[in-house]
């Protein structure tokens, strides 16, 4: 009997439970033991693992996070750590591992498979920045939720006469602040991918009080940069060299109070916006992944991640699916332009 390992990388996500769901009961559609590898990476370095059985997975659909846990572990930084995760692959008796993550859990898995190791990637991240799919499961969950959070904010705003200030997820990709702001009805939007000045932010907010609002919205994603620098909670990195974004939400109402004298407030949603059950797309969007990824399995086609095309689930390679990020393209950020204000 074919054995396969499954882990979850990286930052939780609504969806990755109905990954594993969808792993869990294709495997044993196909005849395979599946083990799931615990805390990502980690669990690879550690021969951390537990046996997935269809009692194992029941129910878990519809829950947040994930059960096999998850770690922002690189086993790539040290020669001797992929070492590790080789031999380990082998210690196990896996004949594959399925890698569910973002950008860098793929770009590990990809590297893994250049070393000779039989991976397949799921693409899994609630900025939906990821090349290759249309979509990423955990997105929807997330403009949900950071929609319904502007969309309170309205009646305070208004009630109080406040411009209220948004922060929201979006590292490189403003996919979440445009799309939930947007659809919350958010008079300005501001994206890493676009250079906004604080005179334009503030020209736009003046002009909507002039014509008679009493109150704002501002959207603004955390990777926002004003001058071309973002704003930072500290210089301290992850182990994939991430830097800890936050606190530009407090800046921009900061200064939109002291040019305009508008009364500013912010909200930060945060870990807020990936927690929680998923929405029914992003469960139904995991379940077919998960069973896409077993079927790559069989098929002994490695090396490939599972993607969205259109309403297809089909099969891009790994190394071309993490060369570039999926960014917001110009024209639509002009689209969105039309309802500021």
């Amino acid at each position: 009997m074919a054995k396969v390992g499954v882990l979850t990388g990286g930052g939780d996500c609504p969806g990755l439970n109905a990954v594993i769901s969808g792993v869990v009961r294709s495997s044993i559609h196909h005849n395979i033991e599946v083990v799931g590898i615990m805390r990502g990476w980690a669990g690879m370095l550690e021969c951390e693992t537990v046996k997935l059985t269809r009692n194992s997975v029941s129910g878990i659909t519809c829950r947040g996070g994930t059960i096999l846990h998850t770690s922002r572990t690189n086993p790539c930084k040290k020669e001797a750590d992929m070492k590790k995760v080789i031999e380990n692959f082998t210690k196990m008796g896996l004949d594959a591992l399925i890698a569910i993550g973002g950008d860098d859990t793929l770009t590990v898995a990809s590297k893994m498979y250049d070393a000779g190791l039989n991976t397949i990637g799921v693409p899994k991240t609630i900025d939906n920045d990821l090349s290759g799919t249309d979509c990423t499961f955990g997105f929807d969950t997330a403009i949900n939720i950071a929609m319904e959070g502007i969309d309170r904010l309205h009646t305070t705003a208004e009630s109080h006469n406040r411009v209220m200030v948004v922060e929201l997820m979006g590292r490189h990709a403003g996919w979440i602040a445009l799309e939930a702001g947007l659809a919350g009805g958010a008079d300005v939007i501001l994206l890493p991918e676009v250079s906004v000045s604080m005179d334009d932010i503030c020209a736009i907010i003046k002009k909507r009080h002039s014509g008679g609002k009493s109150f704002s919205i501002v959207a603004v994603a955390e990777g926002f940069k004003l001058g071309g620098k973002e704003v930072l909670q500290g210089q301290e990195v992850d182990a994939f060299g991430h830097v800890k974004l936050g606190g530009i939400g407090n800046y921009i109402a900061t200064e939109i109070e002291k040019r305009t004298g508008f009364e500013s407030r912010v909200t930060v949603l945060g870990h807020i916006q990936r927690g929680g059950s998923p929405t029914a797309f992003d469960r139904f969007l995991g379940l077919r992944f998960g069973v896409k990824a077993v079927e790559l399995v069989v098929k002994k086609d490695f090396g490939k991640m599972v993607a969205k095309r259109g309403n297809d689930i089909v099969a891009v390679p790994i190394k071309e699916a993490v060369a570039k990020l999926s960014t917001v393209p110009p024209e639509l950020y002009e689209f969105a332009k039309i309802f500021f204000g």
